[in-house]
């Protein structure tokens, strides 16, 4: 509690108690020392005395007296470290630190040299390293002296990243398996500016504050996370976090980072949901403006290009491109802006290879992709199309045009054995079940029981499916409908793959109340969990047990209830008379 007064030769509490051991007469040793130690102004020794007939005990006076100097000396430090030449100002805090830094681990004078310190641009490496050593103080001090601590001590500074880093990852697939299923409430539906907003990224901003050497190592952490891991919420990450520098103009380190237009131009693509034709040629000026030496700025591009929300406004865009082609009978190889399109999704998908092999190249656009994947993606546009003509025809006009059952056999290997192929594909399925198109749906969803890499059963699709799912509610009711979904492409993957059966359980979760009871019972048995399942696939089992059970009729109803019919005696008619 007195630690470091000795040094300043002030008494403190060891030193009245060697007094009060070696004295005969203590009263008196005491009244010395409070003379001695006691506020050294004339005029107040005649004053106290009114504050012991009011009753106030001196330490009160004392430490009242103590909290206000306090508060006077943080604002004159405050004060000194915002006016004056820099030079100045700054030895004026170097020589207070060298007086006050004794006092440290004094709880009443820490907030005055720890407030030194933050005022400081560079804190003594030697006082830096006491701090560090311990654990009270390296926690008290402020953010502006840990970013000194940590700059040279990467290990230290992962220990303080990495809580947050797997508190955003779980924030994610929080997201991905919320309870409520909606087409206009999803993953994707918060606004990029309202996801920087978030806890995560807003700490993360401030620990890296100015400190390009900080907000390096978080990159760095970044990519060798997303090489462990797969997990592309990290892309996310070091999006939202320029982003977040960008909106706080922290210009020393935007100006540094390549990426910076590139995303920032990005970002307003995704606010909108779409690449319109401006911007569209503002990105692709960054991708063509690649300096030869410079190439390594691809694998961050890439990584910008692979977070799901960049991908999502690429695929959506693609979609509506291709029926606007449709419409003026174009080729997407005719197009610039399709072709740009694949080309960012092409590279975005190709990230994780990019960064592993350290081959900073474009990947090879799939001539196929654009010769025969895009336009049989057109012919499905067409076909429905002119089956809906049809229906609007009079009965007399209508030829028997029934919808097409079958799917080319060159789709579903396209969805096997092509990613940007399978990522459009996707896209597309989910665009006709948002449009409550049943038949198109079902025509396709055989495709996606192989996709490349199971695709169809990573969990942002799934998400997104299952929310354009509830468009077709009354569906449920229709065994076929039931079976194709549930037996046909979910269950498939149900025993292998926890996640999917997770999203099938939040689906019948929000719409068992339309499944026909018959079936119910069947997907119940088959989705019950096994040793090996989660927690999180118990808890929702049994939640829609518990929902099942209540919609189950009481034994009172299902018993036979007596017949209120009375027998009539025949009455002969006046016929018969």
């Amino acid at each position: 509690m007195f630690a470091g007064l000795q040094e300043l030769g002030v008494a403190n509490g060891e030193d009245l108690k060697e007094t009060l051991t070696n004295c005969t007469e203590p009263l008196k040793a005491i009244e010395q020392f409070q003379t001695e130690n006691g506020v050294l102004l004339p005029s107040l020794q005649s004053a106290l005395p009114f504050l012991d007939l009011h009753g106030t005990p001196r330490l009160e006076f004392h430490q009242s007296v103590f909290d206000e100097l306090r508060e006077k000396l943080l604002e004159r430090v405050s004060a000194i470290a915002s006016e004056g030449k820099v030079e100045e100002r700054y030895k004026k805090l170097e020589d207070l630190l060298e007086k006050s830094f004794s006092l440290v681990k004094m709880p009443s004078i820490q907030p005055v040299v720890m407030c030194v310190m933050k005022h400081l641009p560079k804190v003594p490496e030697k006082k830096l390293k006491l701090v560090m050593a311990d654990k009270d103080l390296y926690k008290a001090c402020a953010v502006e002296v840990k970013r000194q601590i940590w700059q040279d001590n990467q290990a230290l500074f992962g220990d303080e990243v990495s809580p947050l880093l797997k508190q955003y990852i779980l924030e994610k697939e929080n997201t991905l398996f919320s309870s409520d299923l909606s087409v206009l409430h999803n993953f994707f539906s918060p606004s990029p500016k309202t996801r920087r907003q978030g806890e995560v990224v807003q700490k993360l901003t401030q620990m890296i504050g100015k400190n390009v050497k900080l907000y390096d190592m978080v990159l760095q952490f970044l990519r060798t996370l997303f090489l462990r891991t797969r997990n592309v919420h990290y892309c996310t990450l070091r999006a939202e976090l320029l982003m977040s520098l960008h909106d706080l103009d922290i210009s020393e380190i935007c100006t540094v980072d390549p990426c910076h237009k590139f995303t920032w131009c990005l970002d307003a693509c995704i606010r909108e949901k779409f690449v319109d034709n401006k911007r569209a040629r503002e990105l692709q000026g960054f991708l063509d403006g690649v300096k030869k030496g410079q190439e390594q700025v691809l694998g961050d591009l890439s990584m910008i290009l692979c977070d799901p929300f960049a991908i999502n406004t690429l695929a959506l865009s693609t979609i509506r491109h291709l029926q606007e082609l449709v419409g003026q009978d174009t080729l997407p190889r005719e197009s610039p802006d399709l072709l740009l399109l694949l080309r960012m999704l092409s590279l975005g998908q190709g990230a994780w290879d990019m960064i592993d092999s350290q081959v900073f190249r474009e990947p090879k656009m799939e001539h196929e992709l654009i010769t025969k994947f895009l336009p049989m993606l057109m012919s499905f546009v067409v076909d429905d199309y002119t089956f809906n003509v049809d229906q609007k025809l009079p009965s007399e006009e209508k030829g028997p045009i029934p919808y097409p059952s079958t799917i080319p056999e060159a789709f579903t290997k396209f969805l096997q054995e092509h990613r940007i192929a399978c990522e459009v594909g996707l896209y597309y399925i989910l665009h006709i079940t948002k449009q409550r198109n049943k038949n198109a749906f079902l025509r396709l969803l055989p495709a996606l029981v192989e996709t490349f890499s199971d695709l169809a059963f990573s969990d942002i699709f799934l998400h997104l499916l299952t929310g354009n799912l509830t468009l077709l509610a009354d569906e449920f009711a229709l065994e076929d409908f039931c079976t194709s979904l549930f037996d046909g492409f979910f269950l498939t993957a149900c025993s292998r793959k926890e996640n999917v059966h997770r999203h099938m359980l939040r689906l019948l979760l929000h719409l068992h109340h339309k499944v026909a009871p018959a079936k119910l019972e069947s997907l119940q048995k088959a989705l019950e969990p096994t040793k090996q399942s989660g927690e999180a696939v118990k808890d929702l089992y049994n939640q829609l047990s518990e929902k099942l059970e209540l919609r189950k009729p009481s034994p009172a109803q299902v018993a036979e209830t007596p017949s209120m019919e009375l027998t009539l005696p025949t009455v002969p008619t006046p016929a018969s008379l």
